[in-house]
């Protein structure tokens, strides 16, 4: 059954690759602390459902960050125009965009701020890239040793954490996510640096899809380190690092807290939001010395739209009833339903020819598909209008139906 398991993974991620070229030109244990929980009809624990006021702030977000793949496309104007969503943020200005490339550190995003006296802050949103396929696979085995900011470039930043406060001991990086980072930060440290000046009340919030993610979680090490007390949520986030960088995150960013304090709601400092079915959050592969930090949020439910309810708090970071539970990779296609004896009868590798083909699938949307469908720069964002009613409703989440 290893081969098929292997050629499974050989095939998505071309077809990853595919996806994205197409719509985008820009181009560890889990903790034992406690947590809230309810239970299901046949009595086993699942995650608690978060709430309603952090389901609009997560949707909300999924749509700011999805303004992000206009840059390089259509792009975004200033005040805060493009052909997007950016109508919804009114509040906006913009400050700058940035794409650093079509290569293996290629970064996009926009730097915007937020003048809503509700929600005043500093919005820095990375989008996800063509090459992030090629990176995971070319890059997959060469973690880089970690080091805390400051860099060496004599900046010297805002924070008082410094010498063994800072340390990262044993940590590695992803030389692909790290390098997307250094080249991005060039761009962006000397706007923020202002905008803190001209904005010091203001929240700096963080958000990235796919890739972005991955760059959002380092930035957000490096803005924490400053002292600016950054507040992050990821969508679809690969695996940054090993087992010691993520009890780093976690450390730095209080990702193992019980639910229903620091760790779990609005006020978490760090969310990373993932998608049943989609294999990103799993990637680079455990076997190659990866893992994920905590503060995960779990989409539960494969299609569009979500309600409250079908998205869950999670535990620690690879709680085995959130997208650890996803074990595509782990087991082979055979864990979706498909015998894994290993025979050469024709049947059989015809069902799983079929399984493959619909895991293919089903992975590109899921990983596209966080609250919105995201990655497509056109009016509204998604064609089918599927969302046009959460739209014009989406004040009033506590009323919102399980289907729209």
């Amino acid at each position: 059954m290893q081969h098929h398991q292997w050629s499974f993974i050989a095939l998505l991620f071309p077809l990853l690759l595919f996806w994205t070229v197409t719509t985008v030109v820009c181009l560890h244990p889990a903790t034992a602390e406690s947590v809230a929980v309810v239970k299901d009809d046949d009595d086993r624990e699942k995650p608690r459902p978060i709430s309603a006021e952090l389901f609009a702030e997560l949707e909300e977000l999924s749509r700011i960050v999805d303004i992000a793949y206009c840059v390089g496309t259509t792009g975004i104007m200033k005040p805060f125009l493009c052909a997007s969503r950016c109508q919804d943020f009114d509040h906006f200005e913009l400050i700058t965009t940035w794409s650093t490339g079509l290569l293996l550190s290629d970064s996009c995003g926009y730097l915007a701020v937020d003048h809503s006296p509700r929600t005043p802050r500093i919005i820095v949103a990375f989008r996800g890239t063509y090459s992030l396929a090629n990176m995971i696979i070319d890059l997959s085995t060469m973690p880089q040793r970690y080091i805390p900011y400051p860099p060496d470039d004599g900046d010297d930043g805002d924070d008082g954490e410094r010498g063994g406060k800072s340390r990262c001991e044993d940590c590695a990086v992803h030389a692909g996510f790290l390098f997307s980072w250094q080249e991005t930060r060039k761009i962006i440290i000397p706007h923020l640096k202002r905008l803190k000046q001209a904005y010091p009340t203001h929240q700096l919030a963080l958000v990235g899809h796919s890739l972005g993610g991955a760059i959002a979680a380092l930035a957000a090490l490096e803005f924490h380190h400053r002292g600016w007390d950054p507040q992050v949520t990821t969508f679809g986030e690969p695996r940054v690092g090993n087992e010691a960088m993520a009890a780093y995150f976690d450390a730095r960013f209080g990702n193992n807290t019980t639910v229903g304090g620091s760790g779990g709601g609005t006020s978490a400092r760090f969310r990373r939001v993932t998608h049943v079915d989609d294999q990103v959050p799993l990637l680079p592969l455990q076997e190659w010395g990866y893992r994920m930090h905590a503060g995960e949020i779990f989409i539960a439910k494969p299609a569009l739209p979500p309600a409250v309810t079908d998205v869950f708090h999670c535990v620690g970071d690879a709680d085995p009833r959130c997208i650890a539970s996803d074990r595509i990779f782990g087991a082979g296609v055979g864990a979706a339903g498909v015998d894994d004896d290993d025979d050469d009868d024709e049947e059989e590798e015809e069902a799983r020819s079929e399984e493959v083909g619909r895991f293919e699938a089903q992975f590109i949307m899921a990983h596209r598909d966080y609250f919105w469908r995201l990655g497509l720069c056109i009016p509204g964002g998604d064609p089918t209008g599927r969302w046009q009613a959460f739209a014009r409703q989406k004040v009033d989440v506590d009323l919102m139906p399980e289907e729209l």
